[in-house]
């Protein structure tokens, strides 16, 4: 019987999503570069919030829950860029009352692009989202969404959690993976006590 540690290691092959997660890695040097330049034309004459068959990064959206099958919703949303400021206001107010100063957007694109497709789509439940573009004015989120009421969700064992009313409206809530990460909530151990619910209602359940 042969040793098991002279045997020889036959090199794995990387699956197809590792060589997608590759190309999208390093987008600016690989095919991706071409390919979102002819999208990008066409998506900004396509509606803000479209929905569509198939994603466009398809190990992102396995990554982040997305399967083929009947309940899931892919919904291609976009959002200017920008620190969304007011517009100026020339005469008839003082400078201090016009509230343009001091303007922070607490949350991030993608979680306004979340909060945004759910607004549209009420009987769904946004599950995930992923970055599929950009350019000087817009950016575009691909996001996951789940109708709890579709009886294939209903009887799956890994998702039909989603189907409780207490996950009812959860993207409002920041309980997305982009909702979590603006909330502070990608730390996990020692140093990260004073980080949940998140370090803004710890701050406040503690004053």
């Amino acid at each position: 019987m042969a040793d098991k540690s002279t045997e020889k290691k036959v090199p794995q092959g990387k699956s197809m999503y590792k060589y997608i997660s590759e190309a999208w890695a390093n987008s600016s040097e690989t095919y991706v570069k071409a390919l979102n330049q002819e999208r990008k034309i066409q998506w900004r004459k396509e509606e803000n919030f479209l929905r569509i068959e198939k994603p466009t990064r398809l190990d992102r959206a396995r990554a982040l829950g997305y399967k083929a099958k009947q309940g899931y919703v892919l919904v291609r949303a976009k959002v200017r860029k920008g620190a969304f400021k007011k517009r100026q206001i020339k005469s008839g107010r003082r400078a201090k009352r016009k509230g343009e100063e001091q303007l922070i957007v607490s949350k991030s694109l993608q979680s306004i692009a979340e909060e945004r497709t759910q607004k549209r789509y009420q009987n769904l439940e946004v599950l995930n989202s992923y970055w599929v573009g950009a350019d000087g004015q817009h950016e575009w989120y691909e996001v996951i969404l789940v109708d709890p009421a579709c009886p294939v969700i209903q009887h799956d064992p890994k998702i039909n959690w989603i189907c409780n009313n207490k996950h009812k409206n959860r993207v409002y809530r920041g309980l997305t993976s982009s909702g979590k990460k603006g909330r502070g909530l990608r730390n996990k151990g020692h140093g990260a006590e004073k980080v949940r619910p998140s370090g803004a209602a710890n701050g406040n359940r503690n004053n």
